[in-house]
């Protein structure tokens, strides 16, 4: 041991450990104050690099959806075009066809046609003799249906009158057979 040392009084000796904890406590609540802070500072980097990649993501998001908004636009107005085309396309065929039918003769009457002959799919080569003969045949309206004048010839009345008939004869029959005494 040095001099110092031995010529320390107990009371010294306990102020200078005293001093040495406090000194060891004042380091280690320095060394985790700065680690705290590193740990902040690491968070607010991580912070920042994600707010850039949400930043970079929806710069990105916003030029795709410009990208698409544009090509949508684009084919809106080549539609409207074609729109355009196809009304002046049908406005000059429409002009034709009412010159052509001023400068047609009046003569010509139209010629009416049954509602069998614009429905039919027509008659060709493949069609049966008797299919082509009764497309040659002219039309008659069908023949109109005969009244009926008779209740019983309406189906309805006929279920309705076998429903009451067998009601009944099941409540007599079950009287018949039900003992009274």
């Amino acid at each position: 041991m040095s001099d110092d040392q031995e010529k320390r009084t107990p009371a010294e000796e306990a102020e200078a450990a005293a001093a040495a904890d406090e000194a060891t406590a004042q380091a280690t609540r320095v060394e985790g104050q700065a680690r705290v802070e590193e740990v902040q500072r690491d968070v607010a980097d991580a912070e920042v690099r994600r707010i850039e990649e949400e930043r970079e993501e929806a710069e990105q998001e916003l030029e795709k959806l410009s990208r698409k908004e544009r090509k949508a636009r684009e084919k809106a107005e080549k539609e409207a075009a074609e729109a355009l085309e196809a009304r002046s396309k049908a406005q000059e065929a429409e002009r034709l066809a009412h010159d052509a039918q001023r400068h047609a003769p009046a003569e010509e009457a139209p010629t009416k046609t049954s509602t069998a002959s614009v429905t039919s799919p027509g008659v060709g080569s493949t069609t049966a003799p008797k299919a082509q003969a009764a497309a040659a045949a002219p039309q008659t309206p069908p023949a109109p249906a005969p009244p009926t004048s008779s209740v019983t010839d309406r189906p309805e009345v006929l279920v309705g009158a076998a429903f009451v008939g067998a009601f009944l004869l099941a409540r007599l029959i079950r009287a018949a057979t039900s003992s009274d005494d």
